[in-house]
């Protein structure tokens, strides 16, 4: 009985020996080390971001400029029923299966080889939700034997990985308030971080760090000066300081949301979350630069205390979130090697930073046309502001027309490069950045605060720039802030970018095409049809030796409901649900 005991585990252990040599995908799932390491592994994509650092590289060569033109499709997956709209979601793959959110808070769990749904959570949402930019969610996180997202209802939600049942649901804010989740959580050492979402309504931006088998909170850190966070059940310290840059007590309605989540840098050890708005976006109500809104924020990941700050737009008056991420990379310049991160900024700037203590490197245009700012001084790493540029105030008093003068400000506020994720090639040393090319009429309102309701105190209207093109992906090199190369689309870019060893670059357009690029010269070199547009971001990874692609479709997102006169011309587009699966077959 012993022997055949024996025998038993002995087949299990090689059951789950993979073709690296390393006991992996098996029922504990993937370790903190595991997603660590996720950047190099080929087998399965284990983070938002492929790898913590948020490169969105693969080190795979199977797929090539010359190959490419053979990828076929091999299955597509619905999401079923009507609940459409934006799909902006990374799929998270291991051990055979794809994790993939769907709009209005669902997760499937799918067979990667045969598109066969293993199972599906629905979460339910109340009547009540408030979120300002379509019902999307971006991704999952896995971690040991759960797989966890955010809700639209600030929730955070943890399933067991194989059957999608409920482990734990914790709360995170009062949706009432304004609050919803739309970013992907990050795992670090046993932590859950996530951020939230909700800036329009007057929230306090928070990054929370919770443990990640028990839902418990652990740290939580607002992201607008003056409040207070909090440590293992008591109160930490104060972000900043307590009306350094809000006047009275407006540093309790400030906004500033994290809502695309963050990175981190096992290097430094360092978490590197970008922070939204201020609120309202009436800049005339809130002197001062309004610290910690629009920036980006280092943080250390065991107590959530700040470690530097860069804020890319201080007393920001045109709703140029700094919520875009920041993606860690070894910048080799002037024969030196630094520890840099990269940043494709809503106002139009591409920012390179000194990773370890925040100090700014170079900053560049990656868009033709920037009105607010002339330039950013070096020294200082403050804008060059045209004041001309700025909203005016309403008018007081018994004045007809309270609204503020009117001024034409590019980039609008959707941003030079909104929410849509960048990626980084270490091979061409190069940034593949997802740009918008447009401006907007914008003017200011009087507005008070109430809570639960929208608090901009502003209008606007969204104008493209040029009539043969509103997107355009940019190869940018970060240590001359040149545009290398570029590739225009006619509607906006919303979509993720994913590049690889193998010298592309993939990205989806809203006419419905998944398109593959040379990474090098730009020349597009393929192209399908999902039916939708593409507004997701696409992974790859390795699987019965075979190198496969996977990107989810249907049209939404903000564009179609703040884009303006850009909305009417993107009308048409049909809107859909699917997650495609492309493979380069063997030779």
């Amino acid at each position: 009985m012993k022997r055949l005991v024996t025998s038993l585990a002995l087949a299990a252990s090689l059951t789950a020996f993979s073709a690296t040599g390393v006991l992996a995908a098996d029922a504990a799932g993937p370790s903190s080390d595991d997603l660590l390491k996720s950047a190099t592994n080929t087998e399965a994509v284990l983070t938002y971001g492929m790898g913590p650092q948020a490169q969105r590289f693969s080190p795979l060569t199977d797929l090539n400029a010359d190959t490419v033109k053979k990828l076929v499709p091999v299955w597509s997956f619905s999401f079923g029923g009507e609940k459409q709209r934006g799909q902006e979601a990374q799929p998270i793959i291991y051990d055979g299966t794809i994790y993939v959110t769907g709009s209005y808070s669902r997760l499937y769990a799918v067979d990667a080889r045969t598109g066969h749904k293993k199972w599906e959570y629905n979460h339910r949402l109340p009547d009540g939700i408030m979120p300002c930019c379509d019902v999307v969610n971006r991704g999952a996180a896995i971690y040991k034997d759960k797989i966890y997202f955010a809700t639209l209802d600030a929730r955070l939600v943890a399933l067991n990985r194989e059957t999608g049942k409920v482990v734990w649901n914790k709360k995170l804010q009062e949706y009432k308030e304004g609050y919803s989740n739309t970013a992907a959580p990050l795992i670090i050492d046993g932590k859950i971080i996530t951020g939230n979402s909700g800036g329009e309504f007057g929230v306090i931006g928070m990054v929370e760090a919770r443990d990640a088998e028990t839902g418990e909170l652990v740290w939580q850190r607002p992201t607008i000066e003056g409040n207070m966070g909090t440590l293992n059940g008591k109160e930490s310290t104060v972000t900043g300081k307590t009306n350094a840059s809000w006047p009275g007590d407006m540093y309790k309605t400030g906004g500033g949301a994290t809502w695309l989540g963050g990175t981190y840098d096992p290097e430094t050890k360092t978490l590197f979350f970008g922070t939204g708005n201020p609120a309202p976006w009436n800049s005339h109500l809130r002197p001062g630069d309004n610290l910690y809104t629009s920036s980006t924020l280092a943080i250390n990941p065991d107590n959530g205390e700040i470690k530097w700050h860069y804020q890319t737009t201080p007393h920001d008056g045109w709703d140029f979130d700094g919520v875009n991420e920041f993606v860690s990379f070894d910048l080799k310049k002037d024969g030196k090697v630094i520890k840099a991160g990269g940043k494709a900024d809503r106002n139009g700037f591409f920012y390179v930073i000194d990773r370890t203590n925040g100090k700014l490197i170079n900053a560049s245009p990656f868009v033709t046309k920037i009105t607010w700012a002339k330039g950013i001084d070096i020294e200082t790493g403050r804008p060059i502001y045209n004041d001309d540029n700025r909203p005016g105030a309403p008018a007081t008093g018994d004045a007809h027309d309270a609204k503020g003068k009117s001024v034409f400000a590019a980039p609008a506020f959707l941003g030079a490069k909104n929410w849509m994720p960048m990626a980084y090639n270490p091979q061409t040393e190069l940034f593949y950045v997802p740009a918008n090319e447009w401006g907007m009429d914008i003017w200011n309102e009087p507005i008070t605060y109430k809570k639960g309701a929208a608090y901009l105190g502003a209008g606007f209207t969204i104008k493209p720039l040029y009539d043969d093109y509103i997107g355009a992906l940019r190869a940018v090199d970060p240590k001359t802030g040149k545009i290398v190369w570029e590739y225009k689309n006619p509607a906006p870019l919303w979509g993720g970018v994913l590049t690889t060893a193998g010298n592309l670059v993939f990205t989806g357009t809203p006419e419905g095409y998944l398109k593959a690029f040379d990474a090098k010269s730009g020349k597009e070199v393929w192209k399908f049809q999902t039916g939708s547009g593409v507004v997701g971001s696409p992974v790859t990874w390795k699987m019965d030796g075979e190198q496969y692609v996977a990107v989810v479709s249907g049209w939404g997102g903000a564009v179609p409901l703040w884009g303006g006169d850009v909305a009417k011309l993107v009308k048409d587009i049909n809107q859909g649900g699917s997650l495609w699966v492309f493979k380069l077959p063997k030779a």
